[in-house]
């Protein structure tokens, strides 16, 4: 007896001629790069640019000083000048002047005139501490940062990394090879973007024909027994008013 073939068509199992991007696979782009935004953490790959600081806000200069109209002229003051009696004013009484007082001999003290005369030793003296400066605010040695050497910089050549990644389950000797796409999986492909398209048509709502649509009066709309413009008409009465008892009477039927 002949064994079956369990392969149907022509195709046969056999290894790829030459790499396939699929069998591989990498970390991919897990890898955060230094930012280029800011002084800390800063590619040193890139050229910064120049960074500004928002300054504070300053006081407005009030150029306006006047005292506005808020001065009250007498009622006494004219264009002329200022029209009133002679008037006088007290002052208080002004100090007597003090005569020139110079210095006597005993008001100078000789014994502290060597120090100008002679030679003497140094003298020091004590002085309160001064208040510390509180504008000098320049970075110590801690502020900055050397560029880290670990990796690919700028400043000093590394050594290969590698890095470890998860197991591929594609090609490996656990890989289910029934989850793979059989035939139904893949949409037909429609002919008409291979070939030839056929002329399409479509569908439209039916269309009446276009007609009046206000509404006419009917035979029972009209009322031909008041129609008097043919024919004559008949007399017609109509109610008057009734009159008041309190009316007065005409001048001819005022009895005697």
């Amino acid at each position: 007896m002949m064994k079956a073939d369990p392969w149907v068509g022509t195709w046969r199992p056999h290894k790829p001629r030459g790499p396939i991007a699929a069998l591989y696979g990498s970390p991919g782009p897990k890898y955060a790069l230094p930012g280029l935004t800011g002084v800390s953490q800063h590619d040193p790959t890139k050229c910064k640019a120049p960074m500004f600081s928002f300054g504070m806000r300053r006081k407005e200069v009030n150029n306006n000083v006047s005292p506005g109209p808020r001065y009250l002229i007498p009622t006494n003051m004219t264009r002329e000048g200022l029209s009133s009696m002679p008037s006088f004013s007290l002052h208080g009484r002004p100090k007597e002047p003090k005569f020139f007082e110079p210095p006597g001999p005993g008001q100078y003290s000789l014994e502290h005139s060597a120090k100008w005369i002679y030679r003497a030793a140094p003298a020091y003296s004590l002085l309160a501490r001064h208040k510390e400066l509180g504008g000098n605010k320049t970075p110590g040695p801690a502020t900055y940062s050397l560029p880290p050497m670990i990796g690919n910089t700028a400043v000093a050549s590394s050594a290969p990394c590698f890095s470890l990644r998860g197991r591929n389950k594609i090609g490996t000797f656990y890989d289910d090879q029934s989850k793979t796409p059989g035939p139904a999986a893949y949409k037909v492909v429609d002919p008409s973007i291979y070939g030839q398209k056929p002329p399409q048509f479509s569908m439209t709502g039916r269309n009446f024909t276009p007609g009046e649509t206000t509404a006419k009066p009917g035979p029972g709309a009209y009322n031909p027994e008041q129609v008097n413009l043919t024919k004559t008409k008949a007399p017609s009465f109509t109610f008057g008013l009734r009159h008041s008892e309190y009316i007065l009477p005409a001048p001819g039927n005022v009895m005697e």
